[in-house]
């Protein structure tokens, strides 16, 4: 199911739409309704919808501009409520990649196959956007991130620890190597690191190195051999292996499904 804001400041048009229409078919709900393109915007700070359906010609603030700002603070998909006389409003409308056009008045037919459309497009994005942060946010990693990298709560040894993996991750590296850049005994970091970030050193450096290798999947410009060695693994079955465990897919199956 989908949210849904209609912005219309024709009241017959605006509630013929949101009374008459059997929304919950289509895979939609209406969550709210504005009659000015301003009041729109307060409607898209507050309810945050996954759809705007919005007239062009309104008091206050046209229908693209509120879409241009509010696109600025929240990620929606737009429908364009547009008449012939409105050309030259859609034709800047097109650099917002709004996602269809109707024309008023509107066909019901036009209506359900649109918004049934957008909502495979919400619902394909929604998916995607779930295993992006499942593999981008790492735990501890999104911590620290979540934080604003904030580490003042961290020993100086595990701050250390944690640049080291920074810079050196995609060399073979080692909790020892780390050690001896600190001058302190590898058995001694390794149960700070542990109790600090809930993590071992190399746990913690293979998350790392599997969440640097996502942009370079996503490029789709590197094999999957190639990836595993500018990130440090000693070969693309490690990295597979390190992918898996992870992200819970191999990284051949995660680029599929990021198409």
């Amino acid at each position: 199911m989908i949210t849904a804001l209609i912005v219309e400041d024709e009241d017959i048009i605006r509630q013929g739409m949101v009374y008459t229409i059997d929304w919950n078919s289509m895979g939609a709900e209406i969550v709210g309704e504005a009659t000015t393109g301003q009041q729109g915007l307060e409607k898209i700070k507050e309810l945050r919808p996954d759809l705007v359906i919005t007239d062009i010609k309104m008091p206050l603030m046209d229908g693209i501009t509120m879409v241009e700002e509010a696109l600025k603070f929240h990620d929606f998909e737009t429908i364009i409520l547009t008449s012939y006389s409105d050309f030259g409003f859609t034709k800047k409308s097109i650099q917002l990649q709004v996602f269809d056009y109707l024309l008023k008045p509107v066909d019901r037919d036009n209506l359900r196959t649109v918004v049934e459309s957008a909502r495979e497009k919400l619902v394909e994005k929604r998916r995607k956007d779930s295993l992006l942060k499942q593999a981008v946010l790492l735990q501890p990693l999104s911590q620290l991130e979540q934080e604003g990298g904030r580490k003042d709560h961290l020993s100086i040894y595990t701050q250390k620890a944690l640049e080291f993996i920074n810079e050196f991750y995609a060399k073979r590296i080692s909790i020892e190597d780390a050690a001896g850049e600190l001058a302190i005994s590898s058995s001694y970091l390794s149960r700070l690191f542990k109790k600090e970030t809930a993590e071992t050193f190399h746990h913690y450096l293979n998350k790392h190195r599997i969440k640097v290798s996502i942009p370079y999947l996503l490029s789709g410009n590197y094999m999957i051999y190639e990836i595993a060695e500018l990130v440090g693994f000693s070969d693309y079955k490690q990295y597979n292996a390190a992918f898996k465990k992870y992200i819970g897919i191999a990284p051949t199956e995660f680029t599929q499904k990021m198409r």
